[in-house]
């Protein structure tokens, strides 16, 4: 009677166990953004709050990309000295410093026909396991760049530096990136359409919006399809 009452006991821990184990694992709201789409959660920050969250539209990727993380922010100052990296220091602190799935967020004072990032920065972001890099300035290195497969935004590419011309002003402070404001912690998203900014506590209410938006369109393409009308489309849906 003993023997058959512990089989039982420990048969039904381990069904406990299995339970336990089979259950979805929490998805967090970065790992949510990740998959929906730059243009809904744009159209979400704007019916929600009425608010922009998109950055400059010429703000573009070097290559095809797509990815989403809680945001590091750096701000150069255009400053003209002699003091060399040393001024520079912060930057690249704030990648040594900073988890893995951050994206990295450079705002340039002015610098368009600056490079804020290149090769050797790009290559430590991409192995501390960055998401990626927004940089409101140019970059440069970029066939390294596109060779590291790492997800880097910029207004353009230049081939000169911000070393002697630029000193680190703040790092994890809030910064204003291409027309948006950032707070360190917002989530970055971004794909070939641009990038959005959430601030992070708003974050469940956007992504729910964004993943109905994306919803709605999605099953708006093969009714367009099926009966050869947006218009009945925008009727049928309540939305274009």
């Amino acid at each position: 009677m003993m023997k058959r009452t512990v089989i039982l006991v420990v048969a039904a821990a381990c069904a406990t166990t299995v339970w336990v184990m089979a259950q979805p694992a929490e998805i967090s709201a970065v790992d949510g953004f990740r998959t929906v789409e730059v243009a809904s959660v744009s159209d979400a920050m704007e019916q929600l709050y009425g608010q922009r969250g998109y950055m400059s539209h010429d703000m573009r990727p070097l290559s095809p990309t797509k990815f989403a993380g809680p945001a590091v922010t750096v701000q150069l100052t255009k400053v003209e000295h002699k003091d060399g990296s040393a001024a520079s220091q912060g930057m690249l602190d704030a990648i040594d410093s900073s988890p893995a799935g951050s994206v990295y967020v450079m705002v340039v004072e002015n610098g368009a026909d600056y490079a804020g990032i290149g090769g050797l920065m790009a290559t430590a972001m991409k192995y501390r396991g960055f998401a990626g890099a927004v940089i409101d300035a140019s970059v440069r290195d970029t066939p390294q760049i596109r060779k590291l497969q790492f997800p880097v935004f910029s207004r353009g590419v230049a081939p000169s530096t911000t070393i002697n011309h630029y000193r680190v002003t703040g790092v994890n402070v809030p910064v204003t990136c291409a027309g948006v404001r950032v707070q360190p912690g917002d989530i970055i998203a971004a794909d070939e359409d641009g990038i959005a900014v959430v601030p992070q506590a708003k974050a469940a209410e956007v992504l729910k919006k964004s993943q109905e938006l994306d919803d709605i369109e999605h099953r708006m393409i093969p009714f367009i399809e099926k009966y050869r009308s947006i218009k009945e489309a925008v009727k049928q849906f309540g939305r274009i």
